[in-house]
């Protein structure tokens, strides 16, 4: 009785036998087979995402307590001027590294939309078969039964083709466990996408707020510089300032031709020690398209102090991030923040002259680097005792400053 009740219990998917290729090497062959391993892959995936998000929405700079702390810092100008600019880097660093992620994000979301689109073309196959499968079993399963019973040599070969018909039975169920697979894979999928459309449109959001932080830290940084200075009680105050901060850059830029001159003296007397020149030729501009002078080299009224200073450079008024770039060919100095100068590089071009490029936003070269005339080396920006974007742009030869038209053609 067993093995009638087992012959019966296959009867009733025997139609299996119908569908193209069952049991066929081709059809066993899955190379995109969903697993259990690669459900929970992604679902790994989409808790990594997840975190990423929660981690994205905290990385935004809190301008509220940013302006809390330097609001002690404003009695002592230096001290703010410094602190502001290294949060200023801190946010633009900040920007760049967001913007990074966006492009990242930009293709995994094609990724993502690609392993979608991918098994729903598999889901929507896999339930074609099924649906095709069913209706064979209607159609078909009574032709196979007398087929079955007709062509049976004795009991033994009616089991034996039971024994064939059952691991048709346990292919089909292996083929629905793959959908059902496939199925909870393509539901992932779609969370996954949703999750990295959020991520990056948050990513864009983040990168617009903390663009506008930027800005308006700038603005709070101009407009502290710009009262401080112009304030009646710290005048007096603001105007030594002032003069100890071009003391300073003073300071600064001769040790640093004393050490070219000292290295100078130790290559000359080594054999073989070359000696950089400068040829005579006219600088390239610093800035290639923004040439406006927002304050010209020589005596002058200072527009915030309202004294007499002698301006030491030309001062070209431009849009933060304007390449700057190299006047003449030589090596390059220093390239170092100073509080005063800001982001600032030195280049040696030989014969005791030196070109000095300040207040930028970013740096691209640093020192003893070779450089060519018209090379990148900076960004216009606003850093150190500055009250705008621009280039201060000054020349220096024999030890002292000297009036940069002389280099340039106007």
């Amino acid at each position: 009785m067993k093995y009638w009740k087992r012959i019966v219990s296959v009867f009733c998917v025997i139609s299996l036998l119908a569908l193209p290729g069952i049991g066929s090497s081709a059809a066993e062959k899955n190379l995109n087979q969903v697993t259990s391993s690669s459900i929970k892959d992604k679902q790994n995936q989409i808790s990594a995402a997840e975190k990423e998000k929660k981690e994205l929405q905290g990385s935004l700079s809190n301008l509220k307590k940013i302006k809390k702390e330097l609001e002690s810092k404003k009695s002592d100008l230096k001290s703010y001027v410094e602190q502001l600019d290294t949060t200023l880097a801190e946010v633009e660093e900040n920007i760049t590294q967001l913007k990074a992620k966006i492009l990242v994000k930009e293709e995994e979301l094609k990724q993502a939309e690609e392993e979608l689109n991918q098994a729903q073309e598999k889901e929507n196959n896999q339930r074609e078969a099924i649906l095709t499968n069913i209706r064979l079993m209607y159609e078909n399963s009574g032709n196979y039964v007398a087929e079955l019973l007709v062509s049976s040599n004795g009991l033994g070969d009616m089991l034996n083709k039971a024994d064939y018909i059952e691991s048709i039975v346990a292919y089909s169920k292996d083929r629905f466990d793959e959908f059902q697979l496939n199925r909870q894979m393509v539901e992932l999928c779609k969370e996954s996408l949703e999750l990295e459309k959020e991520i990056l449109d948050s990513a864009k959001e983040t990168v617009e707020a903390e663009v506008k932080n930027l800005e308006e830290l700038i603005k709070q940084k101009e407009k502290d510089i710009t009262e401080y200075e112009t304030s009646i009680e710290n005048k007096e105050k603001a105007i030594k300032e002032y003069e100890a901060d071009i003391a300073a850059q003073n300071e600064v830029i001769k040790m640093l031709e004393k050490a070219i001159a000292e290295e100078r003296k130790r290559l000359a007397e080594q054999n073989g020690g070359v000696k950089l020149t400068y040829d005579g030729g006219t600088f390239k501009f610093p800035l290639a398209s923004y040439t406006r002078i927002s304050d010209d080299y020589g005596n002058r009224i200072d527009p915030l102090l309202g004294i007499q200073s002698f301006h030491n450079g030309v001062d070209f008024a431009a849009p933060k991030g304007t390449a700057i770039y190299a006047a003449y060919d030589g090596v390059v100095v220093a390239a170092a923040y100073h509080y005063s100068m800001g982001n600032y590089v030195m280049i040696d071009h030989g014969d005791n002259l030196f070109t000095i490029y300040m207040h930028a936003s970013k740096l691209y070269v640093k020192a003893d680097d070779v450089v060519a005339r018209g090379d990148t080396i900076a960004a216009v920006g606003t850093t150190g005792r500055s009250t705008g974007n621009h280039l201060h742009f000054g020349v220096r030869k024999d030890g002292a400053y000297v009036s940069p038209w002389n280099y340039l053609s106007p």
